[in-house]
């Protein structure tokens, strides 16, 4: 029987809601990155000090987002999103008002642990709503979503800096994105499964459904093909916020001595990170997921060594590129993930992956920044090559002695052998 379309007005205002809910996450999780330099001055710090606002918050985000997503399975993913929303963008208010960098960094943490509550349950709550029909367009709303929250909060907040201090930078993002949240849940639809009400079922029950979880778990950390894309998510999103995170210094320091509202427009380049996730999977149809994913891992490396030189058009193209890079082997990584796992530990899978993901860039920017500010940029583009050279010898690994080539028409009658060419 054909799957039934979903019903227009509901399709579009999840859209709508998952849209707002991108917005409003990633616009906190990543405002305070522009005012790292101005950080480090208001409290005294070094470079890898004042990361740590960052740090704490993806590294918060990491450790939750797996109990969160087994947490959903039984309260169901409307509340942890909405609950997510708000919390987040409630604790962004708070955040002007800390009095000490230890209490910012405590609230940067619980704000962390809020924020996990979407990406971690998001793309569940939109197959259980949705179904096979219409969920293309919510999932690229959400992910175009995120990639517009990171942007503005990160714009938002580094272009309003100089004329309001830091603390009301984060006042700004966080009014935004509170109103986000706002709209999340006025428009989010209820529905689908994953548990609606508190506790639902039988106690025979539950224990079934927990012991399906945990065996699903079980299985997404056995297969190599899915420890390769966990590596990925970890060194390739340690590497890229690494760089992030000191680009601050780096553009508001000698030879190039922007301004820091000057400096956050290199955040634009997240544009190009927009436009080659959305396009990588038509490449990948046609050259397979290893060839692609080894390719945009090279791009990455090679647009960091352009930041190298003293001359900020090439650092700008350097992030530009290592931006496009960086985001369409993401979006390579990711969707081979999902189609490695086996039916019972998709769920697992993407939470594997999204805590190996913000892992990455809670130890990779707090580790980056460190080296930047003991040894310098060309050191810490010297360590973003080794991670990246990392990440594919993982995939190599994986794939050792599989056939290369073009991949076949349809990958669902290829022997597991021949899946690392598979769309």
């Amino acid at each position: 029987m054909a799957e039934t379309p979903p019903r227009q007005p509901v399709s579009r205002r999840v859209t709508i809601a998952v849209a707002a809910a991108g917005i409003c996450s990633f616009a906190l999780l990543y405002a305070p990155q522009p005012l790292l330099p101005g950080l480090a001055e208001a409290f005294a710090l070094g470079p890898a000090s004042a990361s740590l606002v960052v740090s704490v918050a993806t590294g918060a985000l990491a450790v939750a987002v797996v109990p969160i997503g087994v947490l959903s399975e039984f309260v169901g993913r409307r509340r942890v999103i909405l609950a997510s929303t708000l919390c987040s963008a409630l604790l962004g208010l708070a955040l002007p008002l800390a009095g000490s960098y230890e209490v910012l960094l405590v609230l940067r943490a619980l704000q962390g642990v809020a924020i996990a509550g979407f990406p971690g349950v998001a793309a569940a709550y939109l197959v259980e709503l949705l179904g096979g029909a219409g969920v293309s367009a919510a999932v690229g709303a959400m992910i175009a979503g995120n990639t517009v929250g990171g942007m503005l909060g990160r714009l938002a907040g580094g272009v309003t800096s100089g004329v309001f201090g830091w603390r009301g930078a984060l006042a700004l993002v966080a009014a935004l994105s509170l109103l986000c949240a706002l709209l999340t849940a006025v428009t989010l639809p209820r529905g689908g499964h994953g548990g609606e009400r508190l506790g639902s079922g039988s106690p025979r029950q539950l224990r079934a459904r927990a012991r399906g979880v945990f065996a699903g778990m079980a299985s997404a950390l056995h297969r190599p093909l899915l420890l390769a894309q966990y590596a990925v998510a970890l060194l390739a999103m340690g590497s890229f916020v690494a760089l992030y995170n000191a680009a601050g210094f780096r553009l508001t320091s000698e030879p190039l001595s922007l301004t820091p509202a000057l400096a956050s427009l290199v955040f634009l380049a997240y544009a190009m990170g927009a436009v080659s996730s959305a396009t990588v999977g038509r490449v990948v149809a046609r050259f397979g997921r290893r060839r692609c994913l080894l390719i945009a891992l090279l791009v990455t490396a090679l647009g960091a060594a352009f930041t190298v030189a003293d001359s900020l058009p090439l650092v700008v193209a350097g992030f530009v590129v290592l931006t496009g890079g960086f985001f369409a082997a993401h979006a390579v990584a990711n969707g081979w993930a999902a189609a490695e796992a086996p039916e019972r530990a998709r769920g697992p899978a993407a939470s594997l992956y999204t805590l190996a993901y913000y892992l990455g860039s809670s130890l990779g920017g707090t580790a980056g920044t460190a080296v930047y500010g003991e040894a310098g940029w060309a050191w810490l583009v010297a360590g973003v090559a080794l991670w990246l050279g990392s990440a594919a010898l993982a995939v190599q690994l994986a794939c050792r002695g599989r056939p290369d080539g073009v991949p076949v028409t349809n990958p669902r009658r290829q022997r597991p052998a021949d899946r690392c060419q598979a769309e």
